[in-house]
């Protein structure tokens, strides 16, 4: 907006120079630190939550030409650094053997919604590519955040370059949340649904009638806990360790595998992304490394703030015209994949007499994550099926980045 007017007296088109670090880095963690406040302090920011904060400032600030749209530190330090080390302490609770041994029946109807993700990224790019750009880049991340999560999402973003539709994207997507939620929690009520499926969590939640002390476990999710000098100094370690692994491992496979016709562009696409190997070697190790990764206090904090730093970032080149003129197509997309992985979930629910809940929570769960479903189920006073929902959402970590990097690779060969 004030470009041309700081070109003319500054000799740049922002306020701050893209080169100025330090003045980028500040207002960059100032913005994280005030959206994490908002979100933890009052409840508008909470519904809004404090990532599509993070973004909004960051769009305002681009749009306004106080920050550039693209710099060193966004590219090298957020997207280079930020971005692969959050993954492997996010993903420190993926412990495969307590995944499938404590999930239940629960594990079988977050396949059939993440199936139906899948099955929803296809009809949606037939229906709506010739009028979207990189659809395929969306297709691909759109796939991982609703199986998995954010991680995810910014794994694959910087794997097929998303550039400024990742921002636009994020928008739609949280516009359609909001509705979402608001759709779950109506059908938990209507008697359509309390007719056709059974549903003994809601009828005990009924009887007692009381769910204070749910909501007051939802309100300390983020609550403060011990952690120690040490704590973070392992965690740093850990997490740079997977990474290097990773690139080593795809470094090598790339070299192995030519990108040449359409089978060996997707097993080069795939096993040839860092990301896949940063999922499967933390994986690894926090399912053959419980009792270590266990003592490491402190990792869903420090992982999910490099995330914070990221959704910052990948608002900063999203022009708000083009987010006008993009968000609306890219609503339609995004709404498609979460019609058909709810007609999944819904339908293969009822066809194998799934409870009104489980299905709720595991689309829940591939959708807006872990922990919106384990919020959704502590909210409402389910509180037997958060522990579940909780490791097969972050089961959806795991497989997310796999199944992303797979649909953006058939669709963009």
């Amino acid at each position: 907006m004030f470009a041309a007017y700081f070109m003319d007296t500054l000799g740049r088109e922002s306020l701050i120079a893209a080169d100025d670090t330090w003045a980028l880095l500040a207002l960059l963690v100032v913005s994280v630190a005030l959206a994490i406040w908002l979100e933890q302090k009052y409840i508008w920011a909470s519904k809004i939550s404090g990532a599509i904060i993070a973004l909004l400032i960051a769009l305002a600030a681009s749009n306004l030409s106080i920050i550039p749209t693209s710099c060193p530190l966004y590219d090298e330090v957020i997207w280079g650094y930020a971005v692969p080390l959050g993954i492997p302490l996010l993903l420190l609770e993926c412990n495969m053997k307590k995944i499938w041994r404590e999930t239940g029946r629960m594990m079988v109807i977050f396949l059939i919604g993440a199936a139906g993700t899948v099955a929803g990224a296809f009809v949606a790019y037939a229906l709506l590519h010739p009028f979207i750009p990189q659809l395929e880049a969306v297709a691909a991340m759109m796939t991982g955040s609703y199986i998995g999560g954010g991680v995810n999402f910014a794994a694959l973003a910087t794997e097929f370059d998303a550039g400024e539709i990742a921002g636009a994207a994020t928008v739609a997507d949280n516009l359609l949340m909001a509705l979402y939620f608001f759709a779950l929690l109506l059908f938990a009520g209507m008697k359509f649904f309390r007719r056709h499926y059974t549903h003994p969590h809601i009828d005990a939640v009924a009887k007692s009638g009381d769910l204070k002390g749910a909501q007051t476990q939802a309100a300390a999710y983020w609550s403060r806990k011990d952690i120690s000098l040490k704590d973070i100094a392992m965690n740093v370690a850990y997490s740079t360790a997977v990474v290097f692994a990773a690139k080593l491992i795809s470094a090598g496979i790339s070299a192995l595998i030519p990108d040449t016709g359409v089978v060996l562009h997707m097993l080069h696409t795939f096993f040839g992304s860092e990301y896949v190997w940063i999922t499967t070697v933390a994986m690894a190790c926090a399912t053959w490394g419980e009792k270590q990764t266990a003592k490491l206090a402190g990792s869903q904090e420090i992982g999910t703030y490099f995330i914070y730093l990221f959704l910052f970032v990948i608002g900063v080149p999203a022009s708000i015209s083009k987010i006008l003129t993009e968000t609306p197509l890219l609503l339609a997309f995004t709404a498609i994949m979460v019609v058909v992985n709810m007609l999944f979930c819904f339908v293969g629910g009822k066809l194998l007499h799934f409870d009104l809940e489980d299905i709720i929570l595991a689309s829940n769960a591939n959708i807006g994550g872990p922990t919106t479903a384990a919020g959704m189920a502590i909210s409402q006073g389910w509180s037997a099926l958060v522990g579940p929902v909780m490791l097969v959402g972050t089961f959806g970590y795991v497989i997310g980045t796999y199944l992303g990097i797979l649909v953006g690779g058939i669709l963009g060969a």
